[in-house]
């Protein structure tokens, strides 16, 4: 993936992990600053440890753009099968989106369809990857995208945890198989296997940021 020129504009990252997103972002010229509760040693841009809400409500007015990843494991089948209860954040993360003014993407799984306005689709094997990966994106603040082509699923899918076979997609969920494939897969090689499990491959925010630089460009002509 080639690098854009810095274009001057700040992109918040909230719910960063491990900085998928980010790198996107950075890739198509944003200057970025993750914020996360937890701490993210492996992060590899700037890094605040906050809670998310707290800092929209502060500091998001300050970002030109602000992406939000609430935790994906209320909505997932794995968890709603355990029965494990985990916190709703779409909607208060929304709620603090709009208040800011400004553009903004919120970002899951599948499963979190019915919580999500008109999501758009991504899917890892229309940028090259050798692993499908949903992630659904529901955009706000005057911002939408077209997503590219979504390319038939003709590759078989490795079973989870098993390693990739010949002519298959592998599934990096879990504790699943080929940490340096995954790497080079999803382009991600400062990751380890927790952060990629979750990860937004940057392809899929170097084609947000891209196409957000071309609206915030209209917007100012």
């Amino acid at each position: 993936m080639s690098t854009a020129l810095p274009n001057g504009l700040k992109v918040l990252d909230l719910f960063c992990c491990q900085g998928g997103a980010s790198m996107g972002y950075h890739l198509a010229g944003f200057d970025v600053v993750g914020v996360d509760l937890a701490p993210q040693p492996r992060y590899p841009f700037r890094f605040v440890q906050a809670d998310a809400l707290d800092f929209i409500s502060e500091h998001g007015a300050d970002f030109d753009f602000i992406h939000a990843s609430p935790p994906c494991q209320r909505y997932t089948l794995a968890q709603r099968i355990q029965k494990r209860d985990h916190p709703d954040l779409i909607a208060p993360i929304r709620t603090a989106l709009e208040a800011t003014g400004r553009p903004w993407v919120i970002e899951n799984v599948e499963e979190a369809s019915a919580e999500l306005r008109t999501p758009v689709t991504l899917c890892a094997a229309t940028f090259g990857m050798r692993t499908y990966r949903h992630r659904l994106f529901e955009t706000g603040g005057g911002f939408t995208f077209a997503p590219p082509r979504h390319l038939a699923h003709t590759a078989p899918l490795t079973k989870m945890g098993r390693p990739r076979a010949e002519g298959h997609f592998a599934h990096y969920v879990g504790n699943f198989s080929g940490v340096q494939d995954a790497r080079d897969d999803m382009r991600v090689p400062w990751m380890n296997r927790n952060g990629i499990r979750e990860c937004i491959p940057p392809a899929y925010t170097q084609h947000i940021g891209t196409a957000l630089f071309a609206s915030l460009l209209e917007v100012a002509a």
